[in-house]
């Protein structure tokens, strides 16, 4: 016998499309996408972000043809992260240290994702970001050749994919009982059509140190590369700083607690020197504007130190 009245259908939510999280086979990438195309890729050697992709599939990283991957030397692209020096050991406990440190060749832990929702109605594209974490400390390391083998420490380091912007942090914290000194970056390499197209604005009349030609320097013009660029300015992280091409703005840098910006490009006769980099025009394909701290800070025993930049692709 049928019922005069059936039960109502029970109804049924969309299913909102939400970020999604992989680990390569061999387990050496992560890598990251949102519902509306944007992607991240980072590799474990040196937690380094090779790849950073706009929902249009356009890159706005550089990384060499030739660059080496596999942790025997950090990759020639991308954004190594360099830790506890920058250049050359310069202090007695960084002697003995490779240039740039050891935190950008160390095999780092992937922590886990998180997600921000963007909205929870049904026509929702879903969530509007996820953030990678990824850590390193003194116990994940098998030999350090200098002092920095009695200090005990811990980093955490965040890569939030947006829908048009990359967030990159560091939180680094003093586990031991020892206070020490440190320099952080992030050597970032972006990637451009053609560098006699680019400059780069927000650092006008700031003094800067210029490690081609020597000595202190000022320039009242936006930079632009026609030779070997070096320089490290000194500039409060409430400026902002943009890379533009063709006089349109391609990215936009905002800092907390980086103080210091790198700008570098080998140009010709130096990119010949280096057996990592390609293809042979490789110098015209990308600019390093680099934020981070690379005066030395002191962290005491129990105390963390944070910092980070946020660029957004335009």
């Amino acid at each position: 016998m049928e019922r005069s009245k059936k039960p109502s259908a029970i109804p049924v939510s969309p299913t909102i499309p939400t970020p999604q999280v992989s680990i390569s086979e061999d387990n050496s990438r992560v890598t990251a996408s949102l519902p509306t195309g944007e992607s991240v890729e980072v590799l474990l050697f040196g937690a380094t972000v090779l790849s950073w992709k706009t929902a249009k599939g356009k890159e706005n990283m550089f990384v060499s043809d030739k660059a080496i991957l596999d942790g025997s030397k950090a990759v020639r692209g991308g954004i190594p992260l360099v830790f506890p020096n920058f250049g050359p050991s310069s202090n007695k406990a960084t002697e003995g240290l490779p240039q740039h440190g050891f935190a950008r060749t160390a095999k780092w832990e992937y922590l886990g994702k998180s997600s921000s929702e963007s909205s929870t109605l049904p026509n929702s594209s879903g969530d509007s970001s996820v953030k990678l974490d990824f850590g390193l400390s003194n116990t994940m390391l098998e030999k350090i050749p200098s002092e920095w083998k009695n200090y005990q420490f811990g980093i955490t380091y965040s890569v939030t994919l947006g829908k048009d912007d990359l967030e990159t942090s560091l939180a680094i914290r003093n586990t031991g009982e020892k206070d020490f000194e440190f320099q952080t970056l992030l050597h970032s390499y972006w990637a451009i059509d053609n560098i006699s197209n680019v400059s780069v604005s927000g650092l006008e009349k700031v003094s800067f140190a210029d490690k081609v030609g020597g000595g202190k320097k000022e320039e009242s013009e936006a930079i632009t590369v026609s030779s070997e660029v070096d320089r490290v300015y000194h500039v409060d992280p409430s400026q902002e700083i943009a890379i533009f091409e063709k006089d349109k703005p391609r990215f936009e840098f905002t800092r907390d607690m980086l103080p210091d910006v790198v700008v570098w490009n080998p140009w010709i006769e130096k990119s010949k020197t280096m057996s990592d980099l390609g293809p042979e025009d490789a110098y015209k394909r990308f600019i390093c504007v680099e934020t981070g701290s690379v005066r030395w800070n002191t962290l005491e025993a129990g105390d963390t130190w944070e910092g980070g930049q946020r660029i957004k692709a335009l």
